[in-house]
């Protein structure tokens, strides 16, 4: 390490968040005046963060989950929200560093948490027009599970998804389906293979390895293959979703 490293960290360390993104925004873009810089904390039920430039300057909102955190981690969020403003590449170098700090285990326990607490979940019930997911959780439960799965919170989407047919929202142990799904013409299989995927995401938790997130694990992926209509299911459900509505 030369001593000028030294003195960057050092400064680093002593910079306000305002001043890390004046930085980054002069480094960016050198031959522009910084604009006057607002840095606020808002109580997000995620951890988003926003940045805009109008006549005003610079207005920063970040999530206060991330209030307090080490200086250099903002100045890879600075990286990452400046960047994507001026359109620039954004470095891989800071792109990396804010994942790995958000991978945390004790960050995503803080997101969870807030968004648990602040997050608004709307989960309309099992019940649908055509099929009640409550019904065929327990039946799949008992056969792939051996009845030993808790029953989340189940429901169908308030739209008609045909890009996401169903996801597991861990922060309110809720399974969703798309409306797309509850339909007459929709074979039973469909709708039992995709809430089946949807109970191994509670099965087998992301893993975070690193700045890494590995949603399917191969244990997940073993699980899988052991639904015997898999690929039929798969090959109804790219006709469904192709399908003219």
């Amino acid at each position: 390490m030369y001593p000028g490293d030294v003195q960057l960290q050092s400064a680093i360390f002593f910079e306000t968040p305002e001043e890390i993104f004046a930085r980054v925004f002069s480094e960016l873009k050198p031959r522009t005046e910084v604009p006057p810089v607002r840095v606020e904390f808002r109580r997000y039920a995620n951890a988003n963060s926003f940045v805009r430039w109008d006549q005003a300057g610079l207005q920063v909102r970040i999530t206060d989950v991330l209030e307090g955190a080490p200086a250099h981690i903002l100045e890879a969020l600075a990286n990452l929200l400046l960047s994507k403003l001026v359109r620039r590449p954004i470095p891989k170098m800071h792109a990396e560093r804010y994942r790995r700090f958000l991978n945390r285990k004790e960050m995503r326990r803080s997101l969870q948490l807030v968004k648990q607490a602040r997050g608004r979940k709307f989960v309309s019930g099992p019940l649908g027009e055509c099929y009640n997911l409550e019904e065929i959780f327990e039946q799949l439960n008992l056969r792939y599970f051996h009845g030993l799965m808790a029953r989340p919170l189940l429901g169908w989407s308030r739209g008609v998804s045909r890009v996401m047919l169903g996801h597991f929202d861990p922060s309110h142990n809720a399974i969703i389906l798309s409306r797309l799904l509850d339909r007459a013409e929709v074979p039973r299989l469909a709708v039992e293979y995709v809430l089946f995927h949807e109970m191994l995401h509670l099965r087998f938790p992301v893993e975070h390895r690193g700045a890494r997130r590995c949603v399917h694990t191969p244990e997940f992926k073993a699980a899988e293959r052991q639904f015997p209509g898999r690929i039929e299911a798969k090959e109804l459900l790219k006709r469904i979703c192709t399908a003219t509505a």
